[in-house]
């Protein structure tokens, strides 16, 4: 009996009471697993950000991406931003960016708070629809001719109207929604309120996380998006980041202006190219932390309740 006590006694709070201990060899293998996925996750952003933040005898020397840090030099960064082409197409990243996802999640919203209603107009008919894009699409050729018809070739509004809405994002709000009591909504409705209100004061309110993460999932898409660029923008003052990045890194097309006016020691160019990578991976990293704390709750949950 005193045995038994004493175990329990030992048994870490934070374990089920059918939970056995770990053993040591379970320990070290789940730290030993940890370790190497930070490695591999880590290693490849650090030999990224080290190359961009090294001189031109440090990679010459390295013979290419740089390993271990001999002198750090903000030069690379400074020729990206004195360079009007990458820092227009910064600026027409984050407009788009902030444009886009405030539209996008916006129709997401009303959308799936429209088809999370039984008795909302045309309410079958537009769900059939909805769920018929996770099945077809029209294609690039009928897009392409829709986009240049209404006259949005060479407008911003090419890079965010083609893509506003993802029947995804609008699948998983509407089934978040419907996990809402409709006691509350019922009640609020008795009260006077109407839907527009009921909406923005009660609906929204409860569903903060799933907000958050579909807005995310926008940012994230706008941000990175750079096809669309190359379909519809003829004028390479509109490009935005994602495709200089692509037409610059990996297709390596010389920027214009990308060396003009370079004196001394200029950066070398693949300190130039792996600047560009870390601007463009900044505003995930700053942003997946602050909503990955949602995603369980917002995504997961709503999904597999829905």
């Amino acid at each position: 009996m005193t045995a038994l006590t004493t175990g329990r006694r030992r048994r870490p709070s934070h374990l089920a009471p059918w939970e056995e201990r770990p053993s040591p060899v379970g320990r070290f293998g789940k730290g030993t697993l940890i370790v190497v996925i930070l490695v591999v996750v880590l290693g490849p952003l650090y030999t990224i950000v080290l190359t961009s933040l090294s001189s031109s005898a440090t990679v010459t020397r390295a013979g290419g991406l740089v390993l271990v840090p001999d002198g750090i030099t903000l030069e690379a960064y400074r020729q990206i931003f004195s360079d009007t082409v990458v820092s227009r197409a910064i600026l027409v990243s984050t407009g788009v960016t902030v444009v886009g996802t405030l539209i996008s999640a916006g129709v997401s919203v009303l959308g799936a708070y429209s088809l999370s209603r039984p008795g909302s107009f045309l309410h079958r008919p537009l769900l059939f629809s909805v769920l018929l894009m996770f099945v077809f699409f029209p294609g690039i050729i009928p897009v392409y001719l829709m986009v240049s018809g209404l006259g949005l070739k060479d407008s911003y509004w090419s890079l965010i109207l083609p893509t506003a809405v993802s029947a995804f994002n609008v699948v998983v709000l509407r089934s978040f929604f419907m996990n809402i009591p409709g006691e509350i909504l019922d009640s609020a409705r008795i009260d006077g309120a109407g839907e527009f209100r009921i909406l923005f004061r009660i609906v929204l309110p409860m569903s903060k996380a799933v907000t958050a993460v579909v807005a995310m999932f926008y940012a994230v898409g706008y941000w990175n998006a750079w096809f669309n660029a190359m379909l519809y923008m003829d004028d390479t003052r509109r490009w935005p980041l994602a495709l200089i990045l692509r037409q610059y890194v990996v297709d390596s097309n010389p920027l214009p202006a990308a060396t003009a006016g370079v004196t001394g020691d200029a950066p070398p160019t693949l300190a130039i190219k792996m600047a560009i990578v870390v601007i463009a991976v900044i505003p995930a990293l700053v942003m997946y932390p602050l909503v990955q704390r949602h995603f369980t709750k917002g995504v997961i949950v709503g999904a597999v309740k829905g």
